[in-house]
């Protein structure tokens, strides 16, 4: 029993990494490297909470996304018009996330550094799984975010790997200027895939406001955007792999909780676990990876 509860928290938590780390895959393949998925997960964090304080979950998700795309056009703008250094833009824009969502907080919430509490989804139980007494703990009173993410698990899958769209995305993240001879427009691709993961961010951001925590709190992301950058690179930028990789960044936060209680060990050595997880399995793993080609280079026609 313990170990079916220790998976079901393994789950929960690596959703918001897994829905981030689906949507570096998009601008990965695209050619842009996506710094700013921190960033782009505190905004919605915020707007997440802040529509569901206002109108109810629904919304809420719906303005995280646009939060997150917002803050992904501004990354697409300035690194794919303007060629700006991309790990420089996407530092920018976490810094830039931080500042302005705790002017936001103040400015509508009279609080700084919190939100009041706020709705939640209704809860699903799968059928027949819920109810089965190992697997009960992991199929029952699950959040539909979390089965919209394991749902778009294939879906980004397909849509990578099947698709025109897909193709394309990966041609220009892989060679531009040969997609560019063949006829591709090669700026609107990237633009394409910095929006999907800014979008799939600011939903990782919501789910943490809203289904996780039931209110925004600053600093609540602690630094899962950046494990999200390294599940996408344990994962070889596909997204079983990326699921799998979120699922034991997920299982490694779980046992921190875990080990914590009770433990002789001081709480600050505990809540490493996750980050000393991400430095090592990067250390070994790095090397043996296939990035796209052209990521992280800007592209300009005759350049």
């Amino acid at each position: 029993m313990i170990l079916s509860e220790m998976l079901a928290s393994a789950l929960r938590m690596g959703v918001p990494v897994l829905l981030a780390a689906l949507g570096a895959i998009f601008s990965e393949r695209s050619g842009v490297v996506n710094i700013g998925l921190e960033g782009m997960m505190v905004v919605g964090s915020f707007w997440g909470a802040f529509g569901s304080y206002v109108s109810g979950p629904g919304p809420g998700v719906l303005m995280a996304v646009a939060a997150g795309a917002t803050l992904a056009l501004l990354h697409a703008v300035v690194c794919v018009t303007f060629r700006v250094n991309q790990v420089v833009s996407g530092v920018a824009l976490n810094i830039l996330a931080y500042g302005v969502t705790r002017f936001a907080s103040i400015s509508l919430f009279k609080m700084a550094t919190t939100s009041p509490h706020v709705d939640r989804f209704t809860a699903i139980d799968v059928p027949v799984l819920s109810e089965m007494p190992l697997l009960g703990p992991i199929f029952g009173g699950l959040s539909p975010v979390v089965i919209l993410a394991l749902v778009l698990v294939p879906v980004t899958n397909w849509v990578i790997q099947r698709t025109v769209f897909g193709l394309r995305l990966r041609s220009v993240g892989e060679n531009p200027l040969g997609a560019d001879t063949l006829g591709l427009n090669v700026p609107p691709l990237r633009f394409a895939g910095v929006l999907l993961s800014g979008m799939l961010a600011g939903l990782a951001g919501a789910y943490l406001a809203i289904e996780h925590t039931g209110m925004y709190v600053e600093g609540m992301t602690q630094g899962k955007g950046f494990i999200a950058l390294a599940a996408t690179i344990f994962g070889n930028w596909s997204p079983a792999g990326v699921m799998w990789a979120s699922l034991l960044f997920g299982f490694a936060e779980s046992l921190s909780f875990r080990v914590v209680e009770g433990s002789v060990v001081p709480y600050q050595f505990i809540k490493m676990i996750p980050y000393v997880l991400t430095l090592g399995v990067l250390s070994g793993v790095v090397r043996k990876v296939t990035p796209p080609a052209a990521s992280g280079v800007p592209y300009e026609r005759g350049g």
